[in-house]
């Protein structure tokens, strides 16, 4: 299974792109709102690092594999959930992520069906769908900044490992380890109750959206 892929960007259309990796060239189906900003993420000798999904895809007369590209994990997990609504294959998962996923995990949690249904090939019926599939699921993908430079880790108190794996999440999302250091603690302040990743990243994203 192929997680990752490392190459020289040959070509950019509208959904998808060419890497060449190695003299192979592979065609990766990118949404919109990702490869919009694949340009800021390419080295000087023209390189870029894509985190992939790979899936089969099958159709009456044959199958061929294909792989759907992104710029981190975290929008490969967004991605993951968002396939999870029913109706809504890998093809119509890419066609519809046009915004940026920070706006549309924000959406969700909000229960903004408008918001969801101007997405491209999402109607009134499937924007409903995806919130009942998702809301409560998705908010600390409102938390993804589309710049920025993820932050390496330093030394540092040894802290829980949920509270660790939920600076890693931070850390992913492109935020400053001081910055995302001091969001954790201002939630942890505010609610004694966490006891884990997925809680404490709530609290951050429900503090965020009150700004």
């Amino acid at each position: 299974m192929i997680v990752k892929l490392s190459g020289k960007l040959i070509q950019k259309a509208e959904q998808s792109l060419v890497l060449n990796v190695q003299g192979v060239h592979y065609e990766i189906l990118v949404p919109a709102s990702v490869l919009s900003r694949i340009d800021q993420h390419v080295n000087a000798e023209g390189n870029v690092d894509l985190i992939v999904y790979h899936y089969f895809q099958i159709s009456p007369s044959s199958g061929f594999p294909v792989m759907v590209g992104f710029l981190n994990e975290i929008e490969r997990d967004f991605f993951l959930q968002f396939i999870k609504v029913s109706g809504i294959g890998p093809r119509a998962a890419i066609k519809a992520l046009e915004k940026p996923i920070s706006e549309i995990a924000t959406a969700i949690e909000a229960g903004d069906h408008k918001s969801l249904q101007a997405l491209p090939g999402i109607g009134v019926q499937k924007a409903r769908e995806i919130i009942a599939k998702l809301q409560g699921k998705v908010g600390k993908y409102g938390l993804i900044q589309d710049r920025g430079i993820v932050a390496r880790r330093s030394e540092t108190q040894p802290v829980p490992d949920w509270q660790e794996e939920a600076l890693e999440v931070l850390l992913q999302l492109q935020y400053k380890r001081p910055e995302a250091m001091d969001m954790m603690q201002k939630a942890l302040q505010r609610s004694g109750g966490i006891k884990t990743a997925e809680d404490l990243l709530n609290e951050i994203y429900k503090q965020r959206i009150k700004i």
